[in-house]
């Protein structure tokens, strides 16, 4: 049997680049040689796609990048692959799926989807519709309560209303209070939350979340255990259990989620049966509702009196040595060889996004 050639995307444009370096290095080691063989595609911070032939390992240090060759992805299903471009000199490089493991902007809102749809090349996780709506926490959050999903009381507003601050403040005041987070709908890995004690820093707040995106979302704060389940598959999806983030910030910031060696999670979570069982439902109905494929984190609050609160879906979780999703599923027996087997499977499997 022939192997199947996997164009590994990494990289990107987001403020996750250097995150996608890492998980994208654990899945082309988790890679089988005997059933694949790995192109990795390398996209720029300035938005450049590159072909790297070289070691895994070096994939993070960054020290072949000057080196890399220029790429094109075909939008034609004529070519279905890629364009080696040296100097007047191109090669076709067909491949037969794709795993893109971008995260945050240009990775898993859709619009790189759109490209792979267009070339008519098979590719990991959440097609177009479902990785725009995810993305976006404002989008997601109307699907939520729509499916009848509790989620925490929120207000969304945008940066063209911010001639109107005070009246945005007394609004927060009024319906949700302090503390409370305010987030960009659209960073992506915590960029650009902050949260607010007071008048002054939801103002800064507010200010800030506007530099990351248009939308932006102001929540309540949520006492409780923060937690995250993981989904796998397409139609037929399996729902690993559940773990528990213990962040040693004030709130699981990007600082905390990769920098500081104090946050840690927890597999399982302590939680009642019941809970863990009430979670792994909601992940599915909130899947589904979004219609997504391929993989997908959840993330809820449980409330010390038990209430489950969804706050988001990621539709490519990191796969880096403390990221949940890889170790959710470590926890059911599924090693990440298996894991992005699996993955690969789904892609290729023909079922519609």
């Amino acid at each position: 049997m022939s192997k199947k050639v996997v164009a590994v995307i990494f990289g990107g444009k987001s403020s996750e680049h250097d995150i996608s370096k890492i998980s994208a290095t654990t899945v082309m080691r988790n890679l089988s040689q005997d059933k694949y063989r790995v192109i990795p595609i390398y996209i720029t911070k300035t938005g450049e796609w590159k072909l790297y032939d070289g070691s895994v390992d070096n994939i993070v240090n960054g020290s072949w990048e000057k080196y890399a060759v220029s790429c094109i992805l075909s939008p034609s299903t004529e070519h279905k692959g890629f364009f080696r471009i040296v100097g007047d000199k191109i090669k076709s490089i067909p491949v037969d799926v794709i795993f893109p493991v971008l995260h945050g902007k240009g990775g898993e809102d859709g619009s790189i989807q759109g490209l792979f749809e267009m070339s008519g090349i098979p590719y990991v996780g959440c097609g177009v519709l479902s990785s725009a709506a995810a993305m976006d926490k404002a989008y997601t959050k109307i699907i939520a309560s729509h499916v009848g999903i509790p989620q925490a009381k929120h207000i969304t507003t945008y940066r063209h209303e911010l001639d109107n601050m005070e009246k945005i403040l007394d609004k927060t005041e009024k319906k949700l209070g302090y503390p409370c987070f305010i987030k960009p709908s659209r960073a992506g890995s915590s960029v650009g939350v902050t949260k607010a004690e007071n008048r002054e820093q939801a103002k800064k707040g507010i200010l800030l979340a506007a530099e990351n995106d248009k939308t932006i979302i102001i929540e309540e704060y949520i006492a409780g255990h923060e937690v995250e389940t993981a989904v796998l598959g397409n139609l037929d999806i399996q729902i690993a259990g559940v773990g528990e983030i213990l962040a040693a910030d004030e709130f699981y910031s990007y600082d905390a989620k990769y920098n500081n060696a104090k946050s840690r999670t927890v597999i399982p979570a302590a939680l009642p049966a019941e809970t863990v069982e009430k979670i792994r439902k909601y992940a599915a109905k909130i899947y589904k509702a979004l219609d997504c494929r391929g993989l997908s984190r959840v993330d809820f609050f449980v409330r010390e009196n038990g209430d489950i609160i969804f706050n988001e879906i990621n539709t490519m979780p990191g796969f880096t040595s403390i990221s949940m999703y890889p170790m959710l599923f470590e926890h059911e027996g599924i090693s990440t060889s298996e894991l992005v087997d699996r993955l690969i499977e789904a892609a290729l499997s023909g079922e519609e996004r």
